[in-house]
């Protein structure tokens, strides 16, 4: 059970209507089903009697609604205490190549965030939040690496990767039917790297071995043409517009996804950090693709996968 799903019981008891209340908390209708239904099964009991046209709370809303405002009333009180204490302690945050686009809102009152200029790597920036250099960092983690180096993460986001093909074709392609680049600057593309090849191995996709930091840019629209077949874009962020000629292409059986993690120290007891934790990833809704969607093994955010230790 967590504070976001009985913020999401409070909102639909108020609307008595999904689509509102999802509107309401800026998520989608089906994520906002899935988190009640989540929380009923936490708490043992219906919270709502729901059919097509009409959604009513259950006796048991009825009582547990009254509580649970009062309980999120503590918890803003608790932020807001913390908040005080936070405000004037500096919290350094690194990123990759995707952020959240309400960031400076998001902490605005609650910590001062610098975020850091250097853009780097996913294994990078969870080393250096490791080591002390940052205090937090956004970027694509393995639960192994989150144990090794002591940190802890919360999904805050996720991309569904598609593939870039010569021609005009813009159909979904097959996951089998893609190729896969992988480059030798492991220092560069460590992350990447693990994730292409175990998407091969679980899809049947191609695997290609480059040494020309041909993952992003106009080296990777190079790589399309030299292949000629559709090969899956990374997640890293690029201005580079694409070329005529070349068509951007779902991909599909499976769905590819790449997530992103805001990762800190395990044990952190600065109020600062912990304030910007919960401001960044409190009420994220994060949309993991459809059922059967693909994401390796040792995602942490994985469904299914061991839940994270707090």
């Amino acid at each position: 059970m967590e504070l976001r799903q009985l913020r999401y019981f409070v909102a639909v008891a108020e609307e008595l209507n999904f689509g509102r209340a999802a509107a309401r908390l800026h998520i989608a209708g089906p994520s906002l089903s899935q988190q009640i239904k989540a929380l009923e099964r936490d708490l043992g009991v219906r919270l709502f009697e729901r059919d097509r046209r009409t959604v009513a709370l259950t006796a048991f809303g009825e009582t547990l609604l009254p509580q649970t405002r009062a309980l999120l009333d503590q918890a803003d009180d608790l932020r807001r205490t913390a908040a005080g204490f936070a405000t004037t302690e500096p919290v350094r945050l690194g990123y990759v190549s995707w952020r959240p686009a309400d960031l400076a809102e998001r902490v605005s009152g609650v910590a001062q965030l610098q975020v850091d200029a250097w853009v780097m790597p996913s294994h990078t920036q969870a080393g250096r939040v490791a080591d002390g250099s940052i205090d937090l960092a956004i970027c694509w983690v393995r639960a192994t690496d989150l144990a090794e180096q002591e940190l802890d993460g919360r999904l805050i986001g996720a991309d569904r990767l598609f593939a870039v093909s010569p021609g005009a074709d813009e159909t979904a392609v097959r996951a089998r039917d893609t190729v896969v680049l992988v480059d030798a600057d492991t220092a560069t593309w460590a992350s990447w790297n693990l994730y292409a090849v175990e998407f091969a191995r679980a899809t049947g996709a191609s695997v290609v071995r480059i040494d020309d930091h041909g993952i992003t840019g106009s080296a990777f629209f190079d790589q399309v043409r030299r292949l000629g077949r559709p090969v899956v874009s990374s997640p890293k962020r690029d201005a580079t517009p694409l070329p005529r000629g070349l068509v951007r292409r779902p991909v599909v059986e499976p769905v590819p996804i790449w997530t992103w993690a805001l990762v800190w120290r395990r044990g952190e007891t600065r109020p600062a950090v912990r304030a910007a934790v919960e401001a960044l990833s409190r009420d994220v809704a994060v949309d993991l693709g459809p059922e059967g969607a693909w994401l390796p093994a040792d995602d942490p955010f994985r469904p299914g996968a061991a839940p994270l230790p707090e």
